[in-house]
């Protein structure tokens, strides 16, 4: 005798949608629109943005990516964290030319409410350059994110961050020792939270 079939659980009908949105440092836009299966199952789950996709403003910042890691659900809402910046491949290898060199500066930096961010700056010249000049570069960059970033909460790094405003104060610190094409940051990540005191998830 055949064994009856048991009915078929509908897995979607159990999940519910929930609106995505970025931190305050970015004015709560909508990021996206997802099913979860409960609260804590999508905590921590990250939502990949270009800046262009935020702000709709200017077309190069396609060449943007933002990562906003899913911190805490209340309601139908999903608040994030700001948890990468970067640049996307294809524009950082249309940056690289021959005949001119290419500087990283890679540092930990703090925010002054305990936020710790790594971050890589990557400065292009017109020029080849010396050892001794590239290190005077790696320098200046370094006394530019000291300087800075200790000053300003989180709101204000992840804006300072995304509007230029930090790779400009490097430029016009690096401008005092060579003509620059290019400078910015290549990258930032969270590395570790002011709340919880712990090392991110690697991604």
């Amino acid at each position: 005798m055949a064994r009856r079939k048991g009915r078929t659980r509908d897995k979607w009908r159990d999940k519910r949608w929930v609106q995505v949105v970025a931190p305050e440092s970015m004015n709560y836009n909508k990021l996206a629109y997802i099913p979860i299966t409960d609260d804590e199952n999508a905590k921590g789950r990250v939502i990949e943005k270009t800046l262009y996709d935020i702000l709709h403003q200017d077309p190069s910042q396609y060449n943007i990516k933002l990562y906003f890691q899913i911190d805490r659900i209340e309601g139908d809402i999903a608040y994030t964290i700001f948890k990468r910046y970067e640049y996307s491949k294809e524009y950082l290898k249309s940056l690289v030319r021959r005949g001119s060199s290419k500087v990283n500066f890679i540092t930990d930096a703090e925010t002054k409410d305990g936020y710790v961010f790594r971050i890589n700056v990557i400065a292009l010249t017109h020029q080849q350059l010396n050892s001794s000049r590239k290190h005077a570069l790696r320098l200046a960059a370094r006394n530019v994110i000291n300087r800075d970033v200790p000053q300003l909460d989180i709101h204000q790094f992840v804006q300072k961050t995304c509007f230029g405003d930090i790779h400009a104060s490097i430029l016009s610190e690096g401008k005092k020792l060579t003509r620059l094409r290019h400078v910015g940051l290549e990258k930032v990540k969270l590395v570790r939270t002011a709340e919880k005191q712990i090392a991110m998830l690697e991604a």
